[in-house]
């Protein structure tokens, strides 16, 4: 069904839906419920965001047939621009967007009479980590939030670049914008085959090459996710910095999950120190970056039933009973 990397258990419903965010871009997504589970009482819910120029037919439907026979409403959803969801042109990234549709996913939940208000939580993995964390920053609602090999998009576009290179890299994006302009449409240069491929080209390295491990075999691949956005996307990321308000989602828990061996781990750290109780760290032992988008053998699925089960999503200035 329309390429998603998991075959759907028999004990789980998978309902496409249609909503909008807040600037009117029409959102695609797909509700994941345990069959037989009685939809005229109210549940808890969880948003699945992807990785970083992911759609929801790949790591997500993970999430969601797991978690969703675990007793939770799950919502997996396209990236405005992306996938089936509208937004034009295709592969822009917006951060600021990207940020607003997981509280246009608490919009559209909190509507349904089978989800419990109170009882939001949302898990952002890669890219999507940092955007879901910037969306709890101010966005009370969303009650709890777990993180799976987050990447801070900012740090990850600026790295480690001196004042020289970044004025460089400033000057290349910015003079984009021309051609663009020229042309009428923005260059995006696709970062992995139309097709799958059986195996990684030995000239690609690290960490190129995990990326090609997932998005580019049959593991992962999905058509619309060719990798990356469009070029001058990336002066937007520069410009947008998700994390800067972390310690103001506290009462609010954060689990933070990361491979032993993951690349990426370093985002996850820096978060971890910034943000303020109530916190967690979860290794997951011999599992790289993209393990925890799809190795259920890896993902730590009770842990995180567990922890938006048990764990009290206090609501500001409300006692909650």
């Amino acid at each position: 069904m329309s390429g998603h990397i998991l075959e759907l258990s028999q004990n789980v419903e998978r309902k496409k839906v249609v909503y909008r965010n807040r600037y009117g871009l029409d959102i695609t997504g797909e509700l994941y419920f345990k069959k037989g589970i009685s939809l005229n009482q109210k549940h808890p819910a969880l948003i699945i965001g992807a990785p970083y120029g992911g759609v929801k037919e790949q790591g997500p439907c993970v999430y969601g047939n797991e978690l969703a026979q675990k007793g939770f409403i799950v919502l997996t959803f396209d990236q405005s621009f992306m996938g089936e969801s509208g937004g034009f042109p295709r592969n822009v990234s917006s951060p600021d967007i990207f940020v607003e549709n997981f509280s246009a996913a608490v919009d559209f939940l909190g509507m349904q009479r089978f989800v419990d208000r109170e009882k939001i939580g949302v898990i952002g993995i890669c890219g999507s980590g940092g955007f879901a964390l910037s969306a709890a920053q101010c966005d009370t609602r969303i009650r709890a939030v777990a993180v799976m090999s987050m990447y801070d998009m900012n740090v990850a576009v600026r790295g480690n670049m001196n004042k020289e290179e970044l004025q460089a890299v400033k000057e290349r994006l910015s003079n984009q914008r021309w051609l663009d302009a020229e042309n009428g449409y923005p260059e995006y240069l696709p970062g992995f085959p139309e097709q799958p491929i059986d195996k990684v080209p030995e000239d690609i390295p690290e960490p190129g090459a995990e990326w090609f491990r997932f998005y580019a075999l049959k593991r992962g691949h999905h058509p619309n996710a060719r990798g990356g956005f469009t070029t001058t996307s990336e002066l937007a990321i520069m410009n947008f910095r998700p994390l800067d308000f972390i310690d103001e989602i506290s009462p609010r828990p954060i689990l933070f999950v990361v491979g032993d061996r993951a690349h990426s781990r370093f985002f996850s750290d820096a978060a971890y120190e910034r943000a303020l109780e109530p916190k967690e760290m979860l290794v997951v032992e011999d599992a790289e970056h993209i393990d925890l988008y799809d190795r259920r053998d890896r993902i730590p699925f009770d842990r995180l039933a567990e922890f938006f089960t048990v764990t009290p999503m206090p609501r500001l200035g409300h006692h909650h009973e």
